[in-house]
């Protein structure tokens, strides 16, 4: 998303999502907590929940939903979210499927969440993009879908205005990305802690980790080496040198490090250096020479490269997006 796009969905945001018969409680609670609930220094979103079909949803959890907006509710919402779906293999109604393509068709966000991606394939919005869903029915998906690019190990895709992500808690990171997208990293970082979540994830951080905790003695020290090194990203790091750090040999570090983060080292020391490039051009003025070397970078041409390849703007652009001239 360019950063004129980003300005233009300021306060006043409207933020459709759609509910369904049959719905996880859980999955359509995702995008409310982020965008319904009154965060402090987050402009207030139009959050709108709209039903799919008439009457009281059925939810999976035993009780039903009564919904006051129906799907007109797409007709002026500047994002549009899919949580989830009850069905993959259910093709969504023909009523459905329309609305979602005229509010693609006019310019608005689109956001399937989970199996909301199998909606977003079926109404052909994902055709010729790259998408991602849960990593459990990304086989079903590809097979049924062999026109869309489905990359089943993130948390989740962004391409141009259509992002999809994986199951479950991903959508929560997704719904902290486009809140990134629009008020800088230090208010989505702010939600996060609110929701006792990490932070930041990168969309391309793997689905699945085998060890998302630490369970042993020497998967703690590990955590702990990680806010170590979170907090001297100036200073050169490689593997060799953490595996040092750690009293592990190279292959055990690897292995362990990949259980616990779900990427390689390198992987996940771009990340954390991109994530505080981000919150040092946001909030504060600090010249790019100066970003660059607290980051890690080395040089601002270094940085300048990544920044560009992750964000798709320069470290200039992404400062004026959230600061101005």
């Amino acid at each position: 998303m360019k950063p004129e796009q980003r300005e233009s969905r300021m306060p006043g945001h409207t933020v459709a999502v759609v509910a369904f018969d049959r719905i996880s409680p859980f999955h359509l609670s995702v995008p409310c907590v982020v965008f319904g609930d009154h965060h402090p220094g987050v402009p207030p979103f139009e959050l709108q929940v709209c039903a799919a079909e008439a009457g009281l949803l059925r939810t999976t959890a035993g009780f039903r939903v009564a919904v006051d907006h129906g799907l007109e509710a797409l007709e002026r919402a500047q994002t549009v979210i899919v949580p989830s779906w009850r069905d993959p293999m259910e093709r969504p109604s023909e009523p459905l499927l329309a609305a979602l393509v005229a509010a693609r068709d006019r310019g608005a966000q689109m956001v399937g969440l989970c199996l909301g991606a199998f909606v977003l394939a079926e109404a052909g919005l994902l055709a010729g993009r790259r998408a991602t869903t849960h990593w459990a029915w990304a086989e079903q998906f590809a097979a049924r879908y062999p026109d869309v690019q489905v990359d089943a190990d993130v948390l989740y895709v962004e391409d141009g205005s259509l992002l999809t992500s994986a199951g479950t808690t991903a959508g929560i990171d997704c719904c902290l990305h486009l809140l990134r997208l629009q008020y800088g990293s230090e208010i989505a970082n702010s939600v996060a802690r609110r929701l006792v979540m990490p932070p930041h994830r990168q969309g391309g951080q793997a689905q699945y980790v085998e060890q998302p905790l630490p369970a042993t003695a020497r998967d703690s020290r590990l955590a702990g080496l990680l806010d170590w090194v979170r907090a001297n990203l100036q200073q050169a790091h490689s593997l060799d040198s953490l595996a040092e750090k750690s009293l592990m040999s190279r292959r055990t570090f690897t292995r362990h490090f990949r259980q616990l983060t779900g990427a390689t080292v390198g992987d996940w020391l771009l990340a954390e250096r991109l994530a505080l490039s981000q919150r040092l051009l946001e909030s504060t003025e600090q010249p790019i020479e100066q970003v660059a070397a607290l980051a890690g970078f080395g040089s601002p041409a270094s940085l300048r490269h990544h920044f560009g390849q992750a964000f798709g703007v320069s470290p200039k652009a992404w400062r004026q997006t959230f600061q101005g001239d």
